[in-house]
């Protein structure tokens, strides 16, 4: 084993033994890393241990082991990086300005396993034989998505789409050049207005993007509730209510799907009624609920209106 391997079992044996939540609990473990660095070090200056390397790598190397999410931190937190894909253990990609491309990163099948399972812990979500498919928010707001054979050939299929907040407001679409001012206006006040807005867009169109910049033009006294399959919207309001779907439990039962959720928001005297996207029957729900003269804004999975 080389000095990594041996440091990060030490670390996980004093977590273990004090009890930490890694993620909930960083600060601590961030300092148990940087102290068994240094002490590794100075054992291996006096005795046959292979030499860990420059320690600052060696510490950032091991935090993000047993507190990040190893080998695919570094992607996590590289801000041009948009969404990261694994096709196998040895095909990992990531997205930049629309592009994708072929890491050098290499993984196990039990590394895989490892890490889609500290994801999906703080979720409360279960993958399984028995599901499949799931649909998960990490603690920075990446949203994951897995698959597992059999429905997968072979190897389990990881997405990670990055929370990459480029845009919260309408102005910042205009200086990104999305929007032309003429346009930021009228839907601005559209919104104000309280007109019903149906955002249409394929996959990584930037709806999500778009509906969190419409918001910012919600009026500071309404009340918002949100509905999505996981929590993906950041409305800057002072009264909003977020609401995302539950799977069911091994017994097939605790079930919420997006149109119970419509249902429930209804009951909850909104102002304004948003749901992430619409696919299903619930956009039957939705339409009701808009034709009873409750503003409303949505998405739903198109090239066109």
């Amino acid at each position: 084993m080389d000095a990594l391997g041996i440091v990060e079992d030490e670390v996980r044996e004093l977590i273990r033994r004090r009890g930490l939540d890694p993620l909930r609990q960083a600060g601590e473990v961030r300092r148990l890393v940087e102290a068994a660095v240094t002490d590794y070090d100075e054992r291996a200056l006096m005795g046959p241990l292979p030499p860990i390397g420059p320690l600052d790598a060696a510490r950032r190397f091991l935090f993000d082991a047993v507190a990040g999410f190893g080998v695919l931190q570094p992607l996590l937190d590289d801000p041009s990086i948009e969404e990261i894909w694994l096709n196998a253990p040895n095909e990992i990609y990531v997205a930049r300005n629309g592009e994708s491309e072929l890491t050098s990163l290499s993984l196990t099948e039990q590394q895989v396993r490892d890490l889609v399972e500290r994801m999906l812990k703080s979720s409360g979500r279960r993958l399984d034989m028995s599901s499949p498919f799931v649909d998960a928010a990490l603690p920075d707001g990446s949203r994951l998505h897995v698959v597992i054979p059999d429905v997968t050939r072979r190897h389990w299929a990881v997405n990670i789409r990055k929370f990459v907040v480029k845009a919260s407001r309408l102005e910042h679409l205009v200086e990104l050049g999305t929007l032309t001012p003429q346009a930021a206006r009228f839907l601005g006040a559209a919104v104000s207005s309280g007109l019903n807005i149906l955002v249409s867009g394929a996959t990584q169109a930037g709806k999500t993007t778009m509906l969190n910049c419409l918001a910012a033009s919600i009026g500071s006294r309404e009340r918002v509730i949100t509905v999505e399959e996981i929590f993906e919207l950041q409305f800057p309001l002072r009264d909003v209510v977020g609401l995302q779907c539950r799977q069911p439990n091994l017994e097939g039962e605790g079930e919420i799907p997006l149109r119970r959720l419509v249902k429930e928001a209804l009951r909850m005297r909104p102002d304004r009624l948003v749901v992430g996207e619409v696919r299903e029957a619930e956009s039957l729900d939705m339409l009701i609920a808009l034709n009873s003269g409750l503003p409303g804004m949505c998405t739903v999975h198109t090239n066109c209106a």
